[in-house]
């Protein structure tokens, strides 16, 4: 692998090259939210007393006192019974390349129809979105837009699928589950970039409509997500047990590399002795570039030989589809066939160059390669 910078596209390209794949929807044309906003009793949750309820859509299981909210902000006790107070109101919605999720094995080359409201369940000191993730409603401007019109729209706009994505689509989970009903019904298949902080019975039944998940493990120990991210790293691989179990759903994973937080070498290699071991050798992990932002604005950049190393680690292991992302241009974009070793997918950012898959099998070889492809 390459590590000198200078034969990739500058981060300002980049992220040009991004603006220019994924177009700001209806946030132009579609009325903006009143004060007073909508709501939706949520799925899961238990009373506890006339005055208290606990949520059960995570692993926080917040006890909320009547006219408080949990720790994502936008679950709330009115009156005893729990809302979902963000229903039907995305503040953003867009179409994205599919491979900006990331998906690598999913429908390449296709477009998104991209949903989020605000609001998470984790506290990440990196975040790239805290603008929305980490905001109360009252503070992001949204739009009206109903499952069913969702759905419509993804159709209308020509896309295969819609994506749950940019801040926590299982805190937002009411919205989620009926969205994905209709656009499951429309023909269309419904992907998903998560943290995993979930509940167990939520994300089975939430699996019940998406053909793709791709989870964000931040890294490998309780220190990190504890210090980091405001979590536990456990949950998290409880989730992944329960996606790969789930038939029908693709799993991807995503590791954002920190310099000094994340990227110690062993606790990488812990990660992908458990990826290949617990998950499968085909399962493919993105390692993704940081750049420095929100709570770690004073960071450097990730070095590109980092990760260079954190993919020899992952391919040393046995996993078979190891990425990297945020260089665009690196040849770790591409996938390759694990048996005769040629390119299959060449990719530059979010763009596809080629295609030599042919029926999910290798074009030259005829190794089957696992993914959604059609």
């Amino acid at each position: 692998m390459r590590g000198n910078n200078s034969c990739y596209l500058k981060r300002r390209d980049f992220l040009k090259s991004c603006l220019a794949g994924s177009g700001y929807l209806f946030l132009n044309g579609l009325p903006a939210l009143c004060a007073e906003t909508q709501k939706k009793e949520a799925y899961y949750y238990q009373q506890l007393s006339k005055q208290s309820v606990q949520c059960l859509n995570c692993p926080h299981q917040c006890v909320i006192e009547k006219g408080k909210r949990g720790f994502c902000r936008i679950k709330e006790n009115q009156a005893g019974t729990l809302y979902n107070i963000v229903y039907g109101q995305p503040c953003a919605v867009h179409i994205d390349p599919i491979e900006k999720k990331p998906f690598f094995h999913v429908l390449p080359g296709s477009k998104s129809f991209s949903l989020a409201t605000v609001g998470c369940n984790l506290r990440c000191k990196f975040c790239q979105n805290w603008q929305i993730s980490q905001a109360t409603p009252e503070q992001v401007k949204a739009v009206t837009m109903s499952p069913e019109e969702a759905a419509v729209r993804a159709k209308q706009s020509k896309c295969l699928s819609v994506a749950y994505t940019y801040t926590e689509p299982t805190v937002f989970y009411e919205y989620t589950f009926d969205t994905a009903q209709q656009t499951k019904k429309a023909g269309l298949i419904n992907v998903m970039h998560t943290n995993g902080y979930n509940n167990p019975q939520p994300l089975r039944s939430l699996c019940e409509y998406f053909s793709a998940i791709n989870v964000d493990l931040k890294g490998f120990t309780e220190k990190y997500y504890s210090d980091i991210c405001g979590a536990s790293l456990k949950y998290v691989l409880e989730s992944l047990i329960i996606i790969k179990k789930e038939k029908g759903v693709w799993l991807e994973l995503t590791n954002l590399v920190i310099p000094t937080l994340n990227d110690n070498p062993d606790d990488i290699k812990k990660m992908c002795i458990w990826i290949h071991d617990t998950l499968g050798e085909e399962v493919p992990l993105h390692f993704s570039r940081f750049f420095p932002v929100y709570q770690l604005a004073a960071m450097p950049p990730t070095p590109v030989t980092t990760l260079e190393r954190a993919r020899s680690i992952a391919m040393d292991t046995g996993l078979k589809y190891v990425y990297i992302g945020n260089i665009p241009g690196h040849p770790a974009e591409n996938t390759y066939c694990p048996k005769c070793g040629k390119t299959l997918i060449k990719r530059s950012g979010y763009i596809i160059l080629g295609n030599e898959l042919r029926d999910g099998s290798c074009g030259y070889c005829r190794e089957p390669i696992a993914g959604v492809w059609t």
